[in-house]
Formats: structure tokens, C-alpha cells, sequence
């Protein structure tokens, strides 16, 4: 998996992607309700790789994904690639929280969760809230993400895995960390706060779903 990723950096380089990021489960819970290896329908033998490219703009993405439907470079890597195609889920997001500080990603937390339509203002000044609480605690990077182009699937989809309902659009979020004993230290302190903030009038915790992952592939700097 690692390696052709790897091998697919130059052609991603050339769509436009900025930076291309690919996640290993290190810890992967299940849920009651919803969880990750539900989202794929992984087998027992199966992870859960959490991923994302990064463009300047929705143009650049947009031309992107023409080019890579057309180019015979894709279609011979796709006859390569260790998974199976027909259960990856794939969206467009439009990042609307965005909280950085310096250092080098060792760790990631990885967040799908539904939200209603009309509770984004909402929903943002949340996430914007607990950002800062995060990077108090050490985190590098806070990512929240307007579902934009969520298409629906044959297998696997965005909306199916968070049970998404009429009037409700998904958010693709993620927390990059220096290391997993700081993010582990993070949540212990979180879990004990009693300012966290309420979320249960503006989104269905219990469908969200969230897991822990390490870098395997990370662009970032080169």
C-alpha cells in the first residue's frame, strides 16, 4: 500500500495536489452505532486507511479529477493497487476551520460525522471553539471540512456511514499531532474538563465516528 503511493506521488503532483497525506488504523474503535471499519465494510483482516489530498482550490481538484479518469498512468496503477477499489469512499470537502502551528505530524485523529444543513454556523463556531482547546494541547494541525461533492456510492459512501438523514450534509475533520503521547495526553485532559462544549442541539454524536492513525505518506515539505 505504502509503496504504490509512493509510487503515485509524481502524477498526483502533477493533477495539482499540494499535499497528499495516507494514514494507517493504529487504533480503530467499533461503535454502537457507526465506526470506520463499518464505513468500508472491513473484513477481520483489514484496516482502515484514512486519507486525504489537498488542492489550492476546487478548480484545481475539479480539472484534477478529469485528468485522472483519462490518464492511462492511473489506469495502470489502479491494476496494482492492494485494495479493494469498490469499498474506498471518496468526497470533496470545503475546509472552513483551519488551525495550524509548527512542527512534523506523527500522529493523526480522523472524524465523520453528520450535521444539519442548517446548523453549519453553528457547527463551525463549535469546531473553531475546540480547535483552539486542541492546540493548547499540543496539536499541529485542526482540520473541519463542508461536505461539498459527497457522491453516492454503489458499496460505501460518506452519507451511509454516518447514517446521514434528510437535511443533513457530512463533515470530514482532522487533528494532526507531534506524536501519539501527546494526543493520548490531550484526551485524557478532555474527557476530564467539565468546559467541553455541548454539541447534542447541533449534531448526532452517536453517529459520529472517529479513530486514531500513523502517517504512513505525507508530502508535507517536499
Amino acid at each position: 500500500m505504502q509503496e504504490a503511493r509512493r509510487r503515485g506521488r509524481p502524477l498526483f503532483k502533477d493533477f495539482g495536489v499540494t499535499r497528499m497525506v495516507e494514514n494507517w488504523g493504529d487504533e480503530v474503535p467499533k461503535g454502537k452505532v457507526t465506526d470506520f471499519p463499518g464505513a468500508v465494510q472491513a473484513k477481520d483482516d483489514e484496516t482502515v486507511v484514512f486519507s486525504w489530498f489537498e488542492y489550492p482550490d476546487k478548480a484545481t481538484r475539479d480539472a484534477a479529477n478529469k485528468k485522472i479518469m483519462s490518464d492511462p498512468r492511473m489506469e495502470e496503477m489502479g491494476k496494482t493497487m492492494p485494495f479493494d477499489g469498490k469499498r474506498m469512499i471518496i468526497g470533496g470537502f470545503d475546509c472552513f476551520v483551519d488551525e495550524k502551528a509548527e512542527g512534523q505530524t506523527g500522529y493523526t485523529d480522523g472524524y465523520i460525522l453528520p450535521v444539519p444543513t442548517d446548523r453549519k454556523d453553528a457547527y463551525r463556531a463549535l469546531a473553531q471553539e475546540m480547535a483552539g482547546k486542541f492546540k493548547d494541547m499540543g496539536a499541529l494541525r485542526v482540520v473541519e471540512a463542508w461536505g461539498d461533492d459527497v457522491p453516492d456510492g454503489k458499496v460505501t459512501d460518506y452519507r451511509r456511514a454516518v447514517k446521514a438523514e434528510d437535511g443533513e450534509n457530512v463533515v470530514y475533520s482532522y487533528v494532526e499531532w507531534p506524536d501519539k503521547e501527546t494526543r493520548d495526553a490531550a484526551w485524557a485532559k478532555m474527557m476530564a474538563s467539565d468546559s467541553e462544549s455541548s454539541h447534542g442541539d447541533i449534531f448526532d454524536g452517536k453517529r459520529m465516528f472517529w479513530g486514531g492513525f500513523k502517517p504512513i505518506v505525507d508530502t508535507a515539505g517536499e
